[in-house]
């Protein structure tokens, strides 16, 4: 998909969810609506989901689409994690070379993973997407997919 039909999908997917979401503040809802429907728009997501920061410093599977997920994230390990050690988004065009990832799935082959804030700005969460292709993920899927999660908590 070119970055010019990516760029109008993430805004459709945006424009949909921003009225969807106007049901409920709840950010579990919220995040349920946005895994589905990026999940089902979005044609090379293999896996759509989100982890939280448990009060023990895992991560957590939070709301998700696509086959059975690692449920429990170990600190300090992986891209989720380096997602939120770092504070920004981070893109990884093949997981095989990116040192400490978690293989929940030998058919994911690409990720990105997106920080979650709350409303006082602390990464509570982050948005995983994983796919079954190298090289999957850029600047466009980055920009539109932190737009999109920054409707969780607004």
């Amino acid at each position: 998909m070119s970055n010019k039909n990516k760029t109008g999908r993430y805004q459709r997917i945006y424009n949909q969810v921003e009225k969807l979401i106007q049901a409920t503040e709840s950010p579990w809802s919220r995040m349920s609506t946005i895994a589905a429907l990026l999940h089902h728009k979005m044609p090379d997501y293999f896996w759509t989901g989100f982890y939280f920061v448990d009060d023990k410093e895992d991560l957590i599977v939070g709301p998700y689409q696509g086959p059975v997920a690692c449920l429990k994230l170990n600190k300090d390990t992986g891209v989720c994690w380096a997602g939120i050690n770092n504070q920004k988004s981070v893109v990884v065009g093949n997981v095989e070379e990116f040192p400490g990832h978690i293989a929940c799935s030998s058919l994911s082959k690409s990720e990105i993973v997106v920080p979650v804030r709350d409303k006082a700005g602390k990464v509570v969460a982050v948005l995983d997407v994983d796919s079954r292709e190298l090289n999957t993920f850029d600047e466009t899927d980055r920009v539109g997919l932190e737009t999109i999660v920054n409707l969780i908590y607004r």
